[in-house]
């Protein structure tokens, strides 16, 4: 791992392997380690370039940033690394990074791939599930106990998900985490979806109550070569609750 300069502040960035850059962008709250489940087979075939986004992980956490940053960073570390194309491959969070690179520099991005993705939202997806559920949070003593009850959801099976919660519980501060919520507030790029370039492929979880199908679905027939696939045995992390297919679908789009 290494510590790039972009945009003024320090980015944990990870590259592995060779090949066409393949850029992992992962979700809220989430670091690179969200990526250990598939980064050695990605990057047999290509080089993986995962960060730790601003405010996450061990890169820097200023005080206030907004998506627009995300998107900046993203596009300043393709610059940093001299990439002039890259396949975008975002989840939940990432997805909407990953859209608005896409709609930034369509002629950068050749594959996009947006996982539990929504394309606008007047807040988090997290934080709309708390809000409109306050008693299955009410008096929750930490960030684990949060994800724990998170859990049904984002999962078809929540006690399968439970073996995985270490890959679920964020490490980050209360206060790093509400400034990471309060950059993804108001966005929306239904309007510029259609000036997206790349081949895209939008996958759902068809139990996934963070960012349903709908949304999912929505994505895709607003970009012009998307393909959507809802995965029936998920939620919000389909690789861990259908590994083998998941996997399989998201090696044939990278590779055909």
């Amino acid at each position: 791992m290494k510590m790039i300069k972009i945009n003024g502040i320090n980015l944990n960035v990870d590259i592995k392997g060779n090949g066409h850059p393949l850029i992992l962008i992962h979700g809220l709250g989430g670091d690179i380690s969200q990526w250990d489940y598939e980064i050695d087979r990605l990057s047999q075939k290509f080089q993986t370039i995962a960060l730790d986004c601003r405010g996450h992980g061990q890169s820097d956490k200023p005080e206030f940033y907004t998506i627009q940053d995300h998107i900046l960073d993203i596009l300043g570390l393709m610059d940093f690394y001299k990439i002039e194309k890259a396949s975008l491959y975002g989840i939940s969070m990432g997805s909407y990074i990953g859209q608005g690179v896409a709609i930034s520099a369509s002629e950068r991005i050749d594959k996009l791939i947006l996982v539990s993705s929504t394309s606008n939202g007047l807040t988090s997806s997290v934080q709309r599930i708390i809000s409109d559920n306050p008693k299955d949070f009410k008096g929750l003593k930490n960030q684990n106990e949060m994800v724990l009850a998170l859990l049904k959801y984002m999962a078809y099976n929540p006690e399968k998900l439970k073996k995985s919660i270490h890959l679920l519980d964020t490490k980050m501060k209360p206060e790093h985490f509400l400034r990471a919520i309060k950059a993804l507030a108001g966005f929306d790029f239904r309007k510029d979806l259609p000036t997206i370039k790349a081949k895209t492929l939008v996958i759902s979880g068809k139990y996934d109550s963070l960012n349903p199908p709908s949304e999912g679905r929505l994505c895709a027939s607003l970009i012009p070569n998307a393909t959507f696939i809802e995965m029936q045995y998920s939620g919000h992390i389909p690789v861990l609750e259908e590994p083998e297919t998941y996997n399989k679908i998201i090696d044939d789009f990278l590779i055909n």
